[in-house]
């Protein structure tokens, strides 16, 4: 019994698993923003665009943000609305040189 309640249980997770897709967007192409309210909406942001374009049916934003950290952001096409986001730190620093950084330069 135990085994058929185990069979049961992956059964279920593996089949609800193909159908999670949150960072995608299903707005029909009509209820879409035009690009040059994506653009507006990002320098409302405070970010400098280098790119929009599309991704999984959403728009994608990438640039910089107001302390220049590189940025992508995935918008919902229809409410501009920001579904995902990821930064990427730029440290003077990385520890490649074997050292670390603590701010004191004594």
């Amino acid at each position: 019994m135990i085994r058929l309640s185990t069979s049961l249980v992956i059964a279920c997770l593996l089949a609800t698993a193909p159908a999670r897709a949150d960072d995608d967007c299903a707005v029909p192409m009509a209820d879409w923003q035009p690009r040059s309210a994506v653009a507006e909406f990002a320098a409302a942001q405070g970010w400098r665009v280098t790119r929009i374009r599309l991704d999984d049916g959403c728009y994608e934003v990438i640039g910089t943000d107001a302390a220049g950290r590189r940025i992508e952001a995935k918008l919902d096409p229809a409410r501009l609305t920001v579904i995902e986001m990821e930064y990427e730190d730029h440290h003077e620093d990385d520890g490649a040189g074997g050292g670390s950084h603590d701010g004191n330069d004594d």
